[in-house]
């Protein structure tokens, strides 16, 4: 299989799952308009989906660095459509949030071993890994379009088909695994991955990951909700506001891959995360038609450094690429979603222009941790030997 074919195929796997993780925000203004959840409730679905997930990834990524479990791709993604579909059907808020928390196991399980899966394909190449993320980048985006189409059926009774993504990206990923599993057989050589770990630069980076997780999440949760209340519009109005946040992910991620191809990918990071704080500051503080606008650049900003984040995670614990995506990924989520609670319960008892302020400094936090970075050297001469699987070039 070309390698072409398997980073798409991949690409659009990862699409298939991360539109569960958009989903959990694309649902919040239903579940506020059939259940009269407030925002402190509708951030604790947000929650659920993240907090058993922000210690599981990284997990996950400690165990794909010892074994290779690439079944966890199909397995994993249908996790995550179960968990969604079942989470909108019941009634009772408690097994709301025991669904959308095993939804968020198994988009756990599923991106640490994925990324890993996506770098042997691609090679190690940051542009290889940008084509991956951007197919989560269109999941997030096709999420609340998605969502919205179901809802018109029937509301959250037909949540149920949200599960049919699920079923497609576990089918798309298998010709990619069964050409993994076939050159494996085949002896396929592969040279040991050299160098040493950086945990102190891969440390900074987390904290950058972590800053710019609150943003991102913290939006993502209300801006469906905040956009009806700056453009006075209805529920069609919050799921363009949420469709743009998640179009300007792709669109930031494609341009973050080009970046880097002239500029190193440190200082691509950097530079994104200032240009990001103004457009935060739109987002909040601009009314009417305008505020649109200033909610596609904020993800733009804040998606430029994500696929560069994750090679340079990878690049700095070349020996523990699993623990590297794991946590680079997860806390993407995960620690956001810790955080939107707390977003939540300052909007009930003030305003929610009042609890999205504080968003605003978090790029600048983002840019300081990542001043002291430096471009990783070189450090993979291939896969690593326990692998032993190649894919072959166009």
């Amino acid at each position: 299989m070309s390698r072409n074919k398997a980073i798409f195929l991949l690409s659009a796997g990862h699409a298939c799952v991360d539109v569960y993780q958009g989903s959990v925000a694309a649902l919040v203004p239903f579940f506020a308009a059939e259940r009269a959840y407030g925002y402190a409730a509708v951030s604790g679905i947000v929650l659920a989906a993240s907090l058993l997930s922000s210690v599981a990834q990284p997990l996950f990524g400690a165990l794909t660095d010892r074994w290779a479990m690439p079944w966890l791709l199909p397995s994993a993604t249908l996790l995550g459509g179960l968990g969604i579909g079942l989470g909108g059907l019941v009634d009772s808020y408690a097994l709301t949030l025991v669904f959308v928390a095993v939804s968020g196991i198994g988009v756990a399980a599923y991106h640490p071993e994925a990324a890993r899966v996506a770098r042997i394909a691609g090679d190690g190449r940051h542009t290889a890994m940008g084509w991956f993320s951007l197919g989560g980048n269109v999941g997030f985006a096709a999420a609340p379009v998605l969502v919205a189409a179901v809802m018109a059926l029937g509301g959250l009774r037909m949540s149920p088909l949200l599960v049919v993504p699920a079923l497609a990206g576990s089918v798309l990923c298998l010709p990619v695994l069964r050409a993994l599993a076939k050159t494996a057989r085949a002896g396929g050589s592969s040279a040991d991955v050299a160098g040493v770990d950086d945990w102190r630069s891969f440390a900074r980076l987390s904290m950058a990951v972590v800053f710019r997780s609150i943003v991102f999440v913290g939006l993502s949760t209300f801006v469906s909700l905040y956009a009806r209340q700056r453009v006075s519009g209805g529920t069609a109005t919050g799921s363009a506001a949420l469709f743009l946040l998640y179009l300007g992910g792709a669109a930031g991620t494609l341009l973050g891959s080009r970046l880097a191809g002239r500029r190193d990918r440190v200082t691509v990071v950097r530079r994104s995360y200032l240009a990001t704080i103004g457009a935060v500051a739109g987002v909040v503080f601009v009314p009417g038609p305008a505020f649109f606008p200033f909610v596609l650049l904020a993800a733009v900003g804040l998606y430029i450094p994500f696929s560069l984040q994750i090679t340079l995670s990878q690049d700095y614990l070349p020996t523990r690429v699993g623990t590297a995506s794991g946590v680079t990924l997860g806390l993407t989520v995960s620690i956001g979603g810790l955080a939107s609670p707390v977003i939540g319960a300052i909007a009930d008892h003030t305003s929610l222009r009042t609890a999205l302020t504080p968003l605003i400094a978090l790029p600048f936090l983002c840019w300081i941790t990542t001043r002291s970075l430096s471009e990783p050297c070189s450090v993979q001469t291939g896969t690593p030997p326990a692998e032993k699987v190649s894919i072959s070039r166009e």
